[in-house]
């Protein structure tokens, strides 16, 4: 299939002749006779190109096209006018418009200018799904350099990938990642969350449904599998679909072809399925809440993402990171964080993971009063407090001996010397050390100190 096109215009001749020369060169073809119901198709059928006629009952065609161009700024419009003027073009053009003909129509022409401007809203939106990036594989730790190169190896495939790990870790950031660096990069990657999908919708979300196929449904919709046609599909969450969608599912990944909800007509796609989620598949298989030859068939290429506690190195890194993206946001001067609250960062739990860790640094960015975020700027249980055992060493067993010692020494002190007002004296007394000998401890370790 080259591709979805919407054709608007009053006259029904028009619509005909236009909806049989793209159906010839293998395109899909919806029509709408006015405006309103150009942008109900909108919605139901996201077509990746329109040709708009100006002058129509309703909304005329400018109007629409101004409508368009907010709700997707990315979608090529090609006006058609029977009436053209200068004016009209010039205005057509500032509004967005990528391009103007007029009647009557050079077929030969339509379809060349049809091409290229369904290439170019292509190339429109792989780049703006490349800056939209939030988050990145940031970190040099072996356990993320690791997920990297399983990427790297992987994306130029077309293998159906399993991704696990907790929440907050960066599934979804993994998913688009393979997907961006891979040869479909430049059709859709469509993402759906299967967790939150009621299951009586679930087969419609996934598989579209057409007109009247039940309550409610009053026009053709397309779904996630035929938006994702020449592109990536992200099951997100997929251990939270019902055994009955998890079959229909397994029928798709074998024949690459569906129905629509209501529909008789095979529909094939060409789609690269990647999986997520934070469940134990084989214990939810044990449980028969998974099935066994589904999980087989995701589980081609598995990728790991492991909890921010198991990658403490890279706290640093992504902290810079996110005080740069949130001072941007916020049109402020990046702040920098003290190492002792950084110490305190690598010593926590983040039972929320890497999102729990952006949600932290958005809130220190707003609210610290300084520019610089110390210790006493974190949450009590991220700087020492009471935190109901969230608190955890660091992976001492990782490392020799003398690297373990080190670590546990450091952060030891940098704890009492919290405790204690980050006065030296007072923590020396403590933890009965004479006052010399911390410093020279302070000194070797480069922990915080002050009297």
């Amino acid at each position: 299939m080259s591709g979805h096109v919407l054709i608007v215009d009053d006259e029904e001749s028009i619509r005909q002749s236009l909806t049989g020369i793209f159906s010839d060169e293998g395109y899909q073809v919806s029509c709408a006779a006015d405006g309103h119901q150009a942008l109900a198709v909108m919605q139901s059928e996201a077509p990746q190109l329109v040709l708009l006629d100006i002058w129509m009952p309703g909304p005329d065609g400018l109007e629409v096209l101004g409508s368009l161009k907010k709700q997707y700024p990315h979608l090529p419009v090609i006006m058609i006018s029977g009436h053209g003027t200068v004016e009209t073009a010039v205005k057509a053009t500032r509004l967005g418009a990528f391009d103007f003909i007029e009647k009557p129509l050079d077929m030969d022409k339509i379809l060349v200018v049809a091409r290229n401007a369904m290439e170019m809203g292509r190339l429109a939106a792989a780049n703006l799904r490349l800056r939209r990036r939030h988050a990145r594989l940031t970190g040099d730790s072996p356990a993320i350099t690791q997920v990297r190169q399983a990427i790297e190896k992987v994306a130029p495939t077309d293998s159906w990938v399993l991704i696990t790990g907790d929440n907050g870790t960066g599934k979804e950031v993994v998913a688009r990642t393979i997907h961006d660096l891979s040869p479909r990069r430049h059709g859709e990657f469509v993402d759906v969350n299967c967790a939150a999908i009621p299951d009586e919708l679930i087969e419609s979300e996934l598989f579209g449904h057409e007109k009247g196929a039940f309550t409610g449904a009053s026009s053709l919709k397309r779904g996630k599998f035929d938006l994702a046609d020449g592109g990536t599909l992200l099951l997100d969450e997929i251990a939270d679909m019902s055994l009955k969608t998890q079959a229909k599912i397994l029928r798709i990944l074998q024949e690459q072809s569906f129905e629509r909800v209501g529909g008789t007509r095979s529909i094939s796609v060409d789609v690269r399925v990647l999986a997520a989620t934070n469940k134990d598949l084989a214990e939810e298989i044990k449980a028969g809440r998974f099935r066994q030859d589904l999980y087989y068939r995701l589980n081609v290429i598995p990728i790991r993402v492991p909890p921010l506690r198991e990658r403490t190195q890279d706290i640093p890194t992504l902290a810079d990171e996110f005080l740069a993206m949130h001072a941007q946001r916020l049109h402020q001067r990046p702040k920098q964080i003290s190492p002792a609250a950084l110490q305190a960062m690598q010593a926590y739990h983040w039972p929320g993971n890497v999102r729990e860790l952006k949600n932290l640094i958005e809130r220190l960015v707003i609210l610290s009063p300084g520019e610089v975020i110390g210790l006493e700027d974190l949450p009590p249980d991220l700087a020492g407090g009471e935190a109901g055992g969230t608190i955890i060493e660091p992976d001492l067993f990782g490392a020799d001996f003398k690297q373990a010692r080190m670590t546990f020494e450091k952060l030891y002190l940098e704890r009492k010397l919290a405790e204690h007002g980050h006065n030296v004296s007072q923590t020396a007394e403590a933890i009965g050390l004479e006052r010399s000998h911390l410093h020279k401890k302070i000194k070797a370790l480069g922990v915080g100190n002050g009297d």
